[in-house]
């Protein structure tokens, strides 16, 4: 199970550095990450739209160390929303941000991070688009969500992520799935013990259709989070029998990930939203989705062990 190996991993110093260094990482990062600076990202956004999909966009950063990193993060979402602004694509991007790269994790940190993603939520507002508050590990979910519930007071488009593979989570959807709520339902990334989530793979499935099915049958608008198939044709199967229209849910999937399939539900009429991310601090992204897709695991130990 190299699985939670590599979850733990994406937090080492040490292992960032062999990674990094490895000549194999690049062309396998560029798979998973628009690009390192914000023309590149802009780049990916343009060609996305083109083809009838909608994105939302990530600079990668987080587990930040001082309240500079902290600023640092805000201004690059700032650059970003005024790029969008500028190319009139507030309409089809929006933005993901981690509130650990807002300085949530830092003394001070629910406050810290309050203060420096509200100003990016403003910008949002008035370039069009709006913001999507990712869910990081099980410790920070119930400060994510105060800050989520205090940003709604003003921009109630904003958004929220939850992990079906955390006990709680179904009672998190009952609270989000209210009229005007945005909520991106995903499986879950992070090696959570278990005393807090599912370990066992079918349980975490069966928690994402319960998952599922409540926000479905809410008020707000769910944001299908997965590259399952089954989920995909489950989520389509309950939006039917539900009578929710298709733009009154979406599928998500990441960057460089079934890009066949996203341009399928696309052709089919279903909203189709990519989540493209960027920026230089994309070790601890890259390793997740390693962490989540054996294939790619393989191919990526494979190719180390040759250069080797």
């Amino acid at each position: 199970m190299l699985g939670p190996v590599l979850l733990a991993a994406s937090r080492s110093a040490a292992i960032r550095r062999i990674v990094s260094a490895a000549p194999v990482t690049r062309p396998m990062v560029d798979r998973f990450v628009a690009g390192e600076r914000l023309a590149e990202s802009m780049a990916a956004v343009r060609g996305l739209t083109s083809r009838g999909l909608e994105v939302t966009l990530d600079h990668l950063g987080e587990d930040v160390t001082d309240r500079s990193e902290a600023l640092r993060s805000r201004d690059a979402y700032l650059a970003l929303t005024e790029a969008l602004a500028g190319e009139g694509l507030g309409a089809r991007a929006e933005m993901s941000v981690k509130l650990s790269a807002f300085g949530q994790a830092l003394p001070g940190g629910h406050d810290l991070a309050l203060a420096n993603v509200t100003p990016v939520v403003e910008a949002a507002a008035e370039a069009g688009t709006t913001v999507t508050l990712d869910m990081e590990d099980h410790t920070t979910v119930d400060s994510t969500l105060a800050i989520l519930g205090e940003l709604r007071t003003r921009f109630p488009q904003t958004g929220a992520v939850v992990q079906s593979y955390l006990f709680r989570t179904e009672d998190d959807c009952r609270a989000l799935a209210g009229e005007g709520s945005r909520v991106r339902l995903v499986k879950g990334a992070y090696n959570e013990p278990a005393s807090v989530a599912y370990q066992d793979k079918r349980e975490v499935d069966r928690a994402f259709v319960r998952c599922l099915k409540i926000l479905m049958s809410g008020e707000g608008y769910p944001m299908i989070g997965s590259h399952d198939p089954r989920m995909v044709a489950i989520a389509q199967d309950l939006a039917h029998r539900l009578g929710r229209k298709k733009d009154e849910y979406e599928f998500q999937m990441l960057y460089g990930i079934r890009p066949a399939e996203q341009e399928r539900l696309v052709a089919e009429g279903h909203r189709m939203r990519v989540y493209v991310p960027y920026g230089t601090d994309w070790y601890g992204y890259f390793m997740r989705r390693l962490a989540e897709r054996p294939a790619n695991l393989a191919f990526f130990l494979r190719s180390l062990v040759g250069r080797g």
